[in-house]
């Protein structure tokens, strides 16, 4: 198991560490992997649609623009996270049914919570790179999150 406070006593000449605006709410508080990402605003259709795949322990970073209007991953979709071996969600957006979502074998951060669902119009980007939480999040590089915090690097440290 890492802590990302010792990842950056040993590595912070190689790391980026995301703003501090990120609550934990899945069962799983520490949790890594190799960065995919969504770029949607207030439409959670390729959030699914990447949850459906098999996750071969990746994180999944959904770019929501920082939405505080709709919620961008529920029960479901976190539950169908876990069941396809994802690592992680991190929402740049709001969750829903987080009561649900913190019995889940699935780390999930995400800005807030609200009860409203997002729409359905099949909009938005697979893998590309975004940024929000001063940060770049890079399709392939490696996310570490835990109890204080995001930070990222373009190789595995752990």
């Amino acid at each position: 198991m890492f802590k990302t406070a010792d990842l950056c006593d040993d590595h912070s000449d190689k790391l980026t560490i995301a703003a501090p605006m990120f609550n934990d709410f899945g069962g799983e508080i520490s949790f890594s992997g190799s960065i995919s990402t969504v770029k949607c605003f207030e439409d959670n259709s390729f959030v699914r649609s990447q949850l459906e795949q098999p996750g071969k322990g990746r994180v999944l970073v959904v770019d929501g623009g920082g939405s505080l209007r709709c919620a961008l991953v529920g029960d479901v979709l976190a539950q169908m996270g876990a069941d396809n071996g994802w690592a992680g969600i991190v929402v740049y957006g709001c969750i829903r049914d987080s009561g649900v979502i913190a019995e889940i074998e699935l780390g999930v951060k995400a800005i807030d919570t609200l009860p409203l669902k997002s729409v359905k119009k099949n909009v938005g980007e697979v893998d590309v790179t975004v940024h929000f939480a001063d940060a770049d999040f890079i399709p392939g590089h490696y996310l570490y999150a835990d109890e204080d915090g995001i930070i990222l690097a373009a190789e595995k440290l752990v």
